[in-house]
């Protein structure tokens, strides 16, 4: 009996350990992003094989598709997870100079898809959406700016300028773009850098005021977007029309039950369930893989915010405290918005689930988010192994 605790103790003590080595955020944060891009890119496969068989007469092409985007991301998050701090700092400005002429490109020469016009076509196979990589830019750039100007934020001026206009300026023209989902993501990112240099509170009720008033005007501007909030209050009002997709996912979800349909059992995804690969691949998966699979995707995502917030916390640089604390806003929010559309908890704003959905314009400025965060874990972890020395 003796020996049984004292092996359970022993074997307690080395997760323990593991917890708390030097390494740990990196280790967890690469080995959760491993997995959840895996099922991604088995979920892709599943969810696109009928929507693909039909345009391209081959089930394979998304995901072959998928997986390129994949590789291409996963390359760039280990090339960036190995840049020290000041290489990342020296992209700040270039990445968001190319974010706003191509949002301004957009509006000239984009391509509309589903009433949004944020897309821009290089030939038949090639189309990228630059609010993704403009997120990417906001996070390092606004980290950035402040830490810069870090001494001197107690005076509001300081605070204000440069940050707050070119934010505006992005979100205008995303809300131009007739991208409310992306916009719904960009505001909470930009707050949460504003909110951890230490930003009057009653900015952010302002904020949050405007926003809602801002996204209510919006939303009722446009007819498509109309239809989108009714049949989000009441799928059932237009079972045939705006709130297919709505019921179609939730009976997706619903009929999934512990452990799912198994892996390529879906029904939905035989063209009754649209963006099945996309937006709602979540539904898929607890079609799939039951709520077992559903409850394992929240929890991964739970521990990269998790991780985030905790490489935030330990940073003892600004930029590194604020970007990592951006990066990790942008990913949660993100997730929460597709989810809460897929669950009927909030309007359907055309979000993909980071890491799992289809699209390369999403996928790879994640993964390289996901090499920032890397970056600051490595260099926090063997400054820590030094001082343990």
């Amino acid at each position: 009996m003796t020996q049984i605790d004292g092996s359970q103790t022993k074997e307690s003590m080395s997760i323990q350990e593991r917890l708390h080595h030097p390494m740990a955020n990196y280790i967890f944060l690469r080995s959760a992003t491993g997995l959840l891009l895996s099922l991604g890119l088995v979920m892709v496969y599943s969810a696109s094989s009928m929507f693909s068989y039909e345009r391209n007469g081959n089930t394979w092409t998304l995901a072959v598709r998928q997986i390129f985007f994949a590789l291409v991301g996963w390359g760039l998050m280990t090339a960036v997870s190995r840049f020290k701090v000041s290489s990342i700092r020296k992209f700040a400005r270039i990445l968001l100079l190319i974010s706003i002429v191509a949002l301004v490109l957009v509006l000239i020469i984009g391509t509309s898809v589903n009433g949004q016009k944020n897309w821009i076509e290089f030939g038949p196979l090639i189309r990228v959406q630059p609010s993704e990589l403009a997120k990417l830019a906001i996070v390092i750039w606004c980290a950035d700016q402040l830490a810069r100007k870090y001494e001197y934020l107690n005076y509001q001026r300081h605070l204000v300028m440069p940050v707050v206009p070119v934010c505006a300026l992005i979100l205008g023209l995303v809300m131009l773009e007739g991208d409310l989902g992306t916009a719904m993501v960009m505001m909470p990112m930009m707050a949460s850098m504003l909110f951890f240099v230490g930003a009057p509170r009653i900015w952010f009720a302002w904020a949050a005021t405007a926003a809602v008033l801002g996204i209510t005007f919006l939303s009722f501007a446009q007819p498509y977007r109309l239809d989108r909030f009714k049949s989000w209050l009441d799928p059932s009002a237009d079972p045939r029309g705006t709130g297919f997709q709505v019921i179609h996912g939730q009976q997706a979800l619903g009929s999934g039950g512990w452990f799912g349909l198994g892996l390529g059992g879906s029904r939905e995804k035989w063209g009754t369930l649209p963006e099945a690969h996309t937006d709602f691949i979540f539904a898929v998966i607890g079609e799939e893989l039951g709520i077992f699979g559903t409850l394992s995707v929240i929890v991964l995502f739970l521990i990269v915010g998790i991780l985030g917030f905790r490489i935030a916390q330990q940073a003892t640089d600004p930029f590194v405290r604020l970007a990592a604390a951006g990066a990790t806003t942008w990913i949660s929010t993100q997730m929460l918005v597709n989810l809460g559309a897929v669950l009927g908890t909030l309007p359907i704003t055309g979000v993909p689930l980071p890491l799992v959905s289809y699209g390369g314009s999403s996928l790879i400025p994640t993964l390289i988010a996901f090499g920032v965060l890397l970056s600051f874990a490595r260099q926090q972890g063997r400054l820590d192994q030094e001082q343990l020395k």
